[in-house]
């Protein structure tokens, strides 16, 4: 999709003064360490980052390199192998013949919208209720656009086993299921692009599980300490790290191999590879108040290192409700924290850096609420250019 200069400009004018200065922050450090060859990753969660675009754009910037590495969720992996987002016929269970399953607090199922030729390839590969199918589009429902590769039948189903076939060939290669599974993933997946790229795309500690037997086929594949292992190494190649929308990211402030914050002194000890985030910058997007209000405090008077100085409770002492993962990025000397919707900051971001770089990207995402955002997600564009599976990537216009 082509850049629209005047709706990025209306976005960052939608964006209050102080967003807007670290935003230039941001920008700023992104560039500098492109400049010097050093290397930038991001830590991704699942949700808003797919339905904002981002983990398309992200892909982007793995092709134009300007992304080093990836550490997201095995959700995302879901999603990504599915094709990032799906059209689906939802219907309600109270209009299927009883069934003998367990369903959902909302009674919902699902069917994957595919042309009856797609359907015959995807029975040569698994056993598939062909009569059940017929049944789901059937009754009656709504289409929608969702997060791929989930609960809709039958592609929900074969992206889990997919995934159980993709672990052993894993374990045998001696290879990350992501990486592996990347190499038939869409490039315009993270998963896709950084296979093709050989850039790293791994699924963090605390975000195995998700996507159903694809967390637990991640998880299963390699130990734990090997993947502790590599994710520290892709923090510790990194000047800049950029997280977005994600939680539980304690292994990646204070994990078992950084020594500034986190709990690799003993690792340090016994003579284990270490690294420290000491000297780099970490940007944060988020929507949370609380995130800016306790970096505050910390940067204004060391609130959180006191605390945990003197073994008292965080939230209390800093005065708002307190997430484990603000922690260690408040006591980062490198932190950067942006309140802001991550559909309004990442274009802005990687526009900026891209622009100032002189590198061209052949994509850009824009939130879901902007004109842009909502052109091919309404299915309207005539430009929309859908894969084979027919799954849909909203504002991948090209």
């Amino acid at each position: 999709m082509l850049l629209d200069r005047h709706l990025l400009d209306s976005l960052e004018t939608s964006l209050d003064a102080d967003t807007r200065e670290r935003l230039q922050q941001a920008a700023k450090a992104v560039i500098a360490a492109k400049e010097r060859g050093r290397r930038v990753v991001t830590v991704v969660g699942s949700g808003p980052n797919l339905h904002e675009g981002v983990t398309t754009l992200i892909a982007a910037c793995i092709r134009a390199g300007l992304i080093d590495g990836v550490i997201t969720s095995s959700a995302v992996v879901c999603h990504e192998m599915g094709g990032t987002l799906e059209r689906v016929h939802r219907v309600h269970c109270d209009d299927l013949p009883p069934m003998h399953l367990a369903m959902p607090f909302d009674r919902r199922l699902e069917a994957s919208i595919m042309p009856p030729e797609q359907f015959a390839e995807l029975r040569q590969e698994m056993l598939a209720d062909e009569a059940y199918y017929r049944l789901l589009l059937a009754a009656p429902g709504k289409k929608i656009i969702k997060a791929a590769a989930n609960l809709a039948y039958p592609l929900g189903l074969r992206t889990e086993r997919l995934a159980r076939e993709a672990q052993t060939l894993a374990t045998t290669a001696g290879l990350p299921l992501e990486y592996l599974v990347g190499l038939g993933a869409d490039a315009n997946t993270m998963l896709g692009a950084g296979a093709r790229r050989g850039v790293p795309v791994i699924v963090g500690i605390p975000q195995l599980v998700g996507g159903g037997a694809v967390g637990l086929a991640i998880g299963d594949a390699m130990t734990i300490s090997e993947r502790a292992g590599r994710v520290a190494h892709i923090l510790d190649s990194a000047d800049v790290i950029i997280e977005s929308a994600v939680v539980l990211t304690q292994e990646i402030h204070d994990g078992p191999f950084e020594t500034y914050t986190g709990h690799g002194l003993w690792a340090q000890w016994d003579g284990q590879p270490t690294f420290s985030l000491a000297e780099k910058t970490i940007i944060r997007i988020d929507l949370d108040p609380n995130l800016r209000l306790a970096w505050e405090r910390e940067r204004s008077g060391g609130v959180v290192s006191q605390a945990i100085a003197e073994g008292l409770p965080k939230t209390k002492l800093v005065g708002v409700p307190f997430r484990m993962e603000m922690s260690g990025f408040c006591r980062l000397p490198g932190s950067l924290p942006i309140i802001a919707d991550i559909g309004v900051v990442w274009p802005l971001l990687m526009t900026q850096v891209s622009s100032a770089l002189g590198v061209e990207l052949d994509f850009c995402s824009y939130p879901q609420s902007t004109r842009m955002g909502k052109r091919c997600a309404s299915g309207s564009s005539k430009k929309c250019v859908p894969c084979r599976a027919q799954i849909c990537w909203p504002m991948l216009a090209q």
